[in-house]
């Protein structure tokens, strides 16, 4: 039997609808410019993921989309049940493990910054690390990476708010998790963000 680790990425994503994503984003440019700013991350999302060797879900919410331009021979879809974010993120958490994935790492798309190897280097900290995080500069997290599950990590948090990773990192080292963190990354949420990254000059 062979012990090579079940390794599965999750991915959160939204229906591309305006008026109903990058909502921030949207009270400075616009409820059509942000559509475009959603859609091109979703777009970078699919290209820095397609091409990697763990099994990947796309966990959408409000309803999943058939007919959308995630390749079916590449990417599961599944629809996020009700709940805040941390409630969600526990059952897609949950779903991996009882399917018998050894390693999961779930992101979300709003980080234009992230790449290819920062996805490879997360999988990779789980063969000596319980619990892996990407820290986002907004004080959230793009990453969140573990090999069994900790519901812990998704209690009592103000989700969406800069208080999140620090959160996060005091749930590990109350734990006594063995932890790896990546490199602190830039995700879109408001004008500030987009601002900082490169899809401003190709989309403003």
């Amino acid at each position: 039997m062979s012990n090579q680790p079940k390794e599965l990425l999750i991915i959160f994503a939204k229906v591309p609808e305006p008026g109903k994503v990058k909502t921030r984003l949207a009270a400075d440019i616009g409820d059509e410019k942000a559509l475009e700013i959603y859609h091109a991350l979703l777009k970078h999302t699919r290209e820095i993921t397609r091409s990697l060797p763990q099994d990947k879900v796309v966990s959408y919410t409000p309803h999943i989309l058939p007919d959308d331009a995630w390749e079916s021979d590449r990417f599961q879809k599944v629809l996020q049940p009700e709940g805040d974010l941390g409630t969600r993120m526990l059952h897609a958490f949950e779903q991996g493990f009882a399917q018998g994935y050894t390693r999961i790492c779930i992101i979300g798309t709003d980080c234009y910054d992230l790449t290819t190897d920062h996805l490879k280097q997360a999988f990779h900290a789980l063969n000596d690390h319980q619990i892996v995080l990407g820290p986002s500069q907004d004080g959230g997290y793009y990453l969140l990476g573990m090999h069994q599950l900790y519901p812990e990590l998704f209690a009592s948090k103000a989700w969406s708010t800069e208080s999140v990773a620090d959160e996060t990192r005091a749930d590990v080292h109350r734990l006594q998790l063995s932890f790896q963190e990546l490199p602190i990354l830039n995700d879109i949420d408001t004008i500030h963000d987009l601002k900082q990254s490169a899809l401003w000059n190709q989309v403003i």
